[in-house]
C-alpha cells in the first residue's frame, strides 16, 4: 500500500514538473476574469485589450527561468572535479622470453596397417 502511494506520488511529481506550462495556462484560463480585473498590469488601459495576457506571460517566463535554474543546479550536482593527490607512477617491467625448440616428430602408420587400411575394391 505504501509502495503504491509512493509510486503515485512520484508519477504525479514528474508529470507536474513536465507540464508546468500547461498548469499555468489552465489556471490562467480558469481565472481569466479575475486576472484581467485584479492582477493585470494594463487593467487601467482597456484600449490595449491585454485581458491578463501580460500576467500570463510573466508567469510563463518565471516558470521557464525556474526550470532553467533547476537544470543548471542539476548539472552542477552531477559535475565532479577530479582531484589526484598522488602523481602517477609508471613502471616498466622487462619480460624475458625463453625460446625452446620442439622436436619435429613425423607421425606415420606402421607398415602392418597398410594392408588393413585400403580403399574398397569394386568388382
Amino acid at each position: 500500500m505504501l509502495q503504491r502511494l509512493t509510486a503515485y506520488l512520484l508519477i504525479v511529481s514528474l508529470v507536474s514538473a513536465n507540464f508546468s506550462r500547461f498548469f499555468i495556462y489552465a489556471g490562467f484560463e480558469l481565472n481569466r476574469n479575475y486576472i484581467a480585473t485584479k492582477l493585470c498590469e494594463n487593467r487601467d488601459k482597456p484600449q490595449l485589450h491585454c485581458n491578463g495576457k501580460c500576467y500570463f506571460m510573466k508567469k510563463v517566463k518565471q516558470a521557464q527561468e525556474k526550470q532553467n535554474t533547476d537544470e543548471r543546479q542539476a548539472q552542477k550536482n552531477l559535475f565532479q572535479e577530479a582531484n589526484y593527490s598522488q602523481p602517477a607512477r609508471i613502471k616498466f617491467y622487462s619480460v624475458l622470453l625463453s625460446v625452446t625448440k620442439v622436436p619435429n616428430y613425423r607421425i606415420q602408420l606402421p607398415e602392418q596397417s597398410r594392408n588393413i587400411f585400403q580403399p574398397p575394391r569394386h568388382a
